[in-house]
């Protein structure tokens, strides 16, 4: 059972807005996720090698997070809510707590525009205010040409449910993800893909690469944002430590590679991440997608 906590703030204003997610705010219900990606930058000692274990549900968030708004709304404050940052807003506890959701309905409530970054398909549940939201946001001054108040943005390391198992054991299997995602586009939403982190050597293939390219564009999602992996820490619960158990034991034939690329470094090398960027502007070229949400909503309203 996950814990239950009380917060004095939930609703948290960026320093910088991102150029790819374009978060003004971000807001997490949950603490930890059950997910249990690998990869995740949040993972270390604080939540141990099982994040699920760790989980906690923040019982005030909504009322915390009415009285932000109320704020800032007041004082003119619009901008785009991040759902979620450190957390996903899907974690299979939502079923039961409906954070995420109560949240939706306080953000329809006081006009702000939303980005749902997630790897669940119990998106589909919350459509209906989703539309509201689209409906009644309130954009900041200078995103005015996004001319949507809801992005959707699904992640996705890898589309083979196996690989995905061995990296991302807790989250929804990309099979039935990737149906979520053409429900998402029959809605109408600004929606596309987070391909990220691409696993060096079983995800970022060219056959992967185009298997994955040719069903995103098949699909007509609006934009794809591909990145590089980076591995934290070297504790038994860092995600460096844990990536690297599961490449020994699973692709043996890579150890000697990952051992010598993240020896003394949480990122690739320099001449792969070059090589990487190269392609994948080759790759949205070629498959005529969108790299940007900005430049994808201005072709979305083409349409």
């Amino acid at each position: 059972m996950p814990k239950e906590i009380e917060v004095k703030s939930v609703l948290n204003k960026t320093k910088k807005r991102d150029k790819w997610f374009l978060d003004d705010y971000t807001f997490n219900p949950y603490s930890s996720c059950s997910f249990n990606c690998l990869y995740c930058y949040i993972r270390g000692s604080k939540y141990g090698t099982n994040l699920e274990s760790s989980l906690a549900v923040k019982t005030n968030a909504i009322e915390i997070l009415d009285r932000q708004l109320t704020n800032r709304a007041k004082k003119n404050q619009y901008g785009i809510i991040v759902l979620s940052s450190v957390t996903d807003p899907y974690i299979q506890i939502e079923k039961k707590y409906e954070l995420t959701r109560q949240a939706l309905a306080i953000i329809l409530k006081h006009k702000f525009p939303v980005h749902i970054i997630t790897k669940s398909d119990l998106i589909e549940r919350d459509f209906d205010l989703l539309k509201q939201i689209e409906q009644n946001a309130i954009l900041p001054t200078d995103l005015k040409q996004l001319n949507k108040g809801v992005i959707v943005s699904f992640s996705f390391s890898t589309l083979n449910d196996e690989v995905a198992k061995i990296f991302e054991p807790g989250a929804t299997p990309p099979t039935q993800r990737i149906i979520a995602v053409q429900k998402t586009l029959n809605q109408g939403f600004l929606s596309g893909i987070n391909l990220m982190p691409l696993i060096p050597y079983i995800s970022d293939t060219t056959e992967q690469l185009h298997l994955a390219f040719s069903k995103f564009k098949q699909m007509n999602v609006h934009y794809i944002l591909p990145a590089t992996i980076t591995l934290f820490g070297n504790g038994k619960a860092h995600s460096k430590t844990l990536m690297q158990n599961v490449i020994n034991k699973h692709y043996p034939e890579l150890k000697e590679k990952y051992e010598r690329f993240f020896a003394n470094s949480t990122e690739m090398p320099n001449y792969y991440k070059t090589a990487f960027r190269k392609k994948m502007n080759e790759l949205c070229k070629e498959y005529e997608l969108n790299n940007d949400i900005i430049l994808a909503a201005k072709n979305f309203e083409r349409l």
